[in-house]
């Protein structure tokens, strides 16, 4: 079951609104359960930025943090 429309909003703005252009560029799927982060970064410490950004909006719900790390 796909989480409310309010929920999903806020999840999505907080990285629509982050200062780091990596990080608005990442994808969120929700349902009632978890949150999901999609997309890559260049560095670990992007991949943690997103995760710690998103813990607040996630209302007792798992996070599953699939951003890869691409290096060039």
């Amino acid at each position: 079951m796909v989480s409310s429309p309010l929920v999903e909003s806020r999840a999505l703005a907080v990285l629509r609104q982050n200062p780091i252009p990596a990080l608005r560029q990442l994808a969120i799927e929700e349902t009632d359960e978890k949150v999901v982060i999609q997309g890559s970064v260049t560095s670990y410490y992007l991949k943690q930025l997103a995760q710690e950004a998103l813990m607040p909006v996630l209302d007792g719900r798992a996070l599953v943090n699939r951003v890869a790390v691409v290096r060039d």
